[in-house]
């Protein structure tokens, strides 16, 4: 009984995954250290992502358990340390806890009585924008992913599970105005002023509150990045505005950009636009995999991978480890009792004893 195991280090290997340096476009050292820890061979590999497989000669539904090798910029966080309990250091919550635990749900698994076959799938960039995505050209290559009755992110959620996730579409607003001597503004047109007008209401837009399957989503829109003016005593003829529309998911990306446009006007220009993931319930092997940690349900309150999944119809989910308020801040870290907890609620999920 996966209660019965010898208990893995699992804040020693969350340590080690730690003490690998992986910023985004530089995980190679990542990837060579998860293959050599995995306890079986690939079933794909192309230099920078890693499939793995335990499927029995009988089909049972397939779990995918997913996640990215990548972190965020150091911050004066690595090398990193146990200590009280604690692993403190980059990417330890975000999300190399969840990647400890996946090696060791598949050391475990080799030899286990399983209620479900299994993927592990291991991936990169994950904390750069979609252009760099690696997980199209995986699906391409893997039509076995499509069959997943249950994909698991392990980014963190504080063990609780999340469903779904917000849209993340980013956009451009651009105000025209006339250069002009500062001297002699009457000459001119100040694009400065015409964007402080043309963002009002944008600015004091209360989030929009979606409840999907008694969750609540929010929906934000925000200003994030605004440049204009040439030189001090120039009147500025121009202001480019970044805007960030998260939106919930009920929303697709076409129904999500016309909205923009009713909010930002016809002139806004969407720079790109990932969909939101459906909420996942209903489903006897989530249902399942909820009893078995009595995982308290949330909404998914931001963007992850699990759209990428649910963009070709899969059920995917949000658990792991890792503690969210510590994500990509300086003191980031994750307790190994948060890691036990991930570890051992997938083997009771995993075992078929939910």
């Amino acid at each position: 009984m996966p209660g019965q195991t010898p208990h893995p280090d699992l804040g020693a290997r969350t340590l080690a995954l730690v003490n690998i340096p992986s910023e985004s476009l530089h995980e190679q050292e990542a990837y060579s250290y998860v293959k050599r820890a995995m306890p079986f061979a690939p079933a794909f590999d192309d230099g920078e992502s890693l499939l793995y497989l335990l499927q029995s000669e009988r089909p049972r539904p397939l779990v995918i358990l997913a996640g990215h090798t990548d972190t965020v910029p150091a911050q004066d966080n690595i090398p990193g340390r146990i200590e009280d309990g604690v692993v403190f250091g980059l990417g330890s919550t975000d999300m190399k806890g969840g990647l400890a635990v996946m090696i060791e749900i598949a050391d475990w698994a080799l030899g286990a009585e399983r209620a479900y076959d299994l993927g592990f799938l291991f991936f990169p960039r994950e904390e750069l924008g979609a252009d760099v995505n690696p997980l199209p050209a995986v699906f391409e290559r893997n039509p076995v992913i499509d069959t997943a009755a249950l994909v698991i992110c392990l980014e963190p959620t504080d063990n609780t599970l999340q469903l779904g996730c917000l849209g993340n579409l980013n956009a451009r607003l651009v105000f025209e105005g006339k250069a002009a001597h500062s001297a002699r503004p009457w000459q001119g047109e100040n694009a400065i002023a015409k964007a402080f007008a043309g963002l009002a209401d944008i600015l004091t837009l209360e989030p929009n509150d979606v409840v999907i399957d008694g969750l609540l989503f929010r929906e934000v829109l925000s200003v994030t990045k605004i440049q204009g003016g040439t030189a001090s005593n120039v009147i500025p003829a121009r202001v480019e505005c970044t805007l960030n529309f998260r939106y919930a998911p009920n929303r697709s990306a076409e129904e999500a950009e016309a909205r923009l446009r009713e909010l930002a006007g016809p002139s806004v220009e969407v720079l790109h636009n990932s969909p939101s993931a459906h909420v996942a319930q209903g489903s006897q092997v989530l249902d399942a995999l909820r009893r078995a940690g009595d995982f308290e349900l949330q909404p998914k309150q931001a963007w992850t991978n699990v759209a990428d999944f649910a963009a070709r119809g899969l059920d995917a989910v949000n658990l792991g480890p890792g503690a969210t308020k510590y994500a990509h801040k300086a003191d980031e870290q994750v307790s190994v009792a948060a890691l036990e907890d991930t570890y051992r609620s997938l083997q009771r999920f995993l075992a078929g004893e939910a």
